[in-house]
């Protein structure tokens, strides 16, 4: 399982409007200047996360997007499913041997695991304290 930039990006526009929770509606366009990424293309990630009542949209000149609910009940699985649909790493085939089968849908519940157990609120507020090994994830 590959994470777009559909992901990756929605992500990013979640973890902006948690941290300005409570401050009031957010424009995308203010996002896009400070992360440096297409307001264009934030602007097709917001309408999934729209209707999917991650986010609530404001109309008017002070108009934005806020969070639909708190921070701490949205997670990284709500927001990766919407926009990149069901989290499979690795398509399970009934024909395949049960020991492979059984070590693909471990990988899959692990993978399920971290995304449903880690919370918007988490990556919001998350310091990295520089002791984490660079590691390149293929999956």
């Amino acid at each position: 399982m590959k994470i777009s930039t559909k992901g990756r990006y929605g992500l990013t526009i979640m973890i902006a409007l948690a941290k300005k929770h409570g401050e009031g509606p957010v424009s995308l366009k203010s996002i896009a200047k400070e992360y440096d990424l297409s307001e264009h293309y934030l602007e097709q990630l917001i309408a999934p996360l729209r209707n999917a009542m991650l986010v609530k949209s404001v109309r008017g000149a002070y108009g934005g997007y806020m969070l639909a609910r708190e921070a701490q009940e949205i997670t990284a699985g709500d927001i990766i499913r919407v926009l990149e649909g069901p989290i499979t790493p690795v398509e399970v085939m009934d024909d395949e041997e049960p020991a492979k089968r059984n070590l693909w849908m471990k990988i899959r519940d692990a993978v399920k695991d971290v995304l449903d157990h880690t919370t918007l609120h988490d990556l919001a507020t998350y310091e990295d304290n520089g002791e984490q090994d660079p590691y390149m994830f293929y999956i």
